[in-house]
């Protein structure tokens, strides 16, 4: 029976401060059949990521703004149950970035098949997919980690962070130090992710704990808090530290400029602070997913998705990514038919 409608999360409002969940409308609409060289994708999982908040703003930056009452956007994986493109098959599982719906027409240039048989399909949201990929390009170019290093990744407990202490450490890291908020994702960095030391940032200043983790200096720092990490990090480094600025999610929800760290060191201590943006760098896939699924293979590349279900549970999961409420990569799992 052809697919007809379908179910989409729309941006209903733009938030001030922390999203709420009224920001979020969940809609019916009509699917179009898919054209010429396109592709009908009944998608399986979808990602909630930090970067979307951004994107509930109207305000310019490296990827434009959701529209308000358009379905917002994302990766997503799933399986293409109608083709008329001779270069993706009916039964093929591919990634694309037309997430927040339950069913996408999407352009066959736009979708990657992907294998998996290396992995399962929702890996590619996730360790083998722009997570992954961000987290491997932070460590190799960005803010590349050399043998001996000391190496501190904040936000490590998630899907990025986890896997840029991982790959850190392949890459001849000496100690590999990851900072998570609360307890139980303290532990987990040690005891799944094979941490050096891990820092709670709930339980006191993030300084002092980074100090007495590396009393004598880091090396290298994969930044995705910003804030009171980023000027911890800047005042532990040692002189040709190398820092990668992925993200600042302590930042994201603020609605005043928060304070920042002292920038004067970047300069005395002769420091690279470098950004990151992964769309930059996907033609970098090819190379990494090559490498992960090796180290995945052979258990040196560990990782854990905090999963929820159904497409009316988008909003809450994406909610949650920026409460840091997930342990690895976030995904929502899609019972679309």
């Amino acid at each position: 029976m052809a697919i007809t409608t379908t179910r989409e999360i729309r941006l209903a409002a733009r938030p001030v401060g922390e999203p709420a969940s009224g920001d979020f409308a969940l809609a019916t609409v009509e699917l179009p059949a898919p054209a010429d060289g396109q592709v009908l994708v009944r998608n399986t999982w979808m990602s909630v990521d930090p970067y979307m908040r951004g994107r509930m703003d109207d305000a310019e930056s490296y990827i434009p703004p959701f529209r308000l009452g358009a379905a917002l956007e994302g990766g997503a994986v799933g399986e293409v149950v109608a083709s008329r493109s001779d270069a993706v098959p009916v039964g093929a599982t591919v990634v694309h970035f037309l997430g927040w719906r339950e069913h996408a027409v999407v352009d066959a240039s736009a979708v990657t098949v992907v294998d998996t048989a290396i992995a399962p399909a929702s890996a590619y949201l996730g360790v083998l997919g722009t997570p992954g990929l961000t987290a491997y390009v932070s460590v190799t170019e960005i803010a590349p980690v050399r043998p001996g290093d000391v190496v501190f990744v904040s936000a490590a407990a998630g899907a990025v962070g986890s896997a840029a202490g991982q790959i850190a450490r392949q890459l001849g890291a000496s100690r590999v130090i990851g900072s998570a908020g609360g307890p139980v994702k303290a532990a987990k960095l040690l005891e799944a992710f094979g941490f050096d030391a891990a820092l709670d940032y709930k339980a006191g200043p993030i300084a002092e704990q980074l100090a007495s983790a590396a009393p004598d200096g880091i090396d290298v720092y994969v930044d995705h808090v910003g804030g009171d990490h980023l000027e911890a990090a800047v005042g532990a480094m040692r002189v040709g530290g190398r820092i990668a600025v992925v993200g600042a999610i302590s930042q994201y929800n603020a609605t005043e400029p928060p304070p920042g760290p002292n920038l004067y060191r970047v300069a005395t201590k002769e420091l690279s602070l470098r950004g990151m943006v992964v769309t930059s760098h996907l033609h970098r896939f090819p190379e990494y997913v090559g490498r992960a699924a090796g180290w995945l293979a052979d258990g040196n590349l560990r990782t854990e998705e905090t999963v929820s279900d159904g497409l009316e549970s988008a909003p809450e999961a994406f909610l949650g990514v920026l409460r840091g409420a997930n342990t690895g990569k976030m995904l929502v799992r899609l019972d679309a038919r």
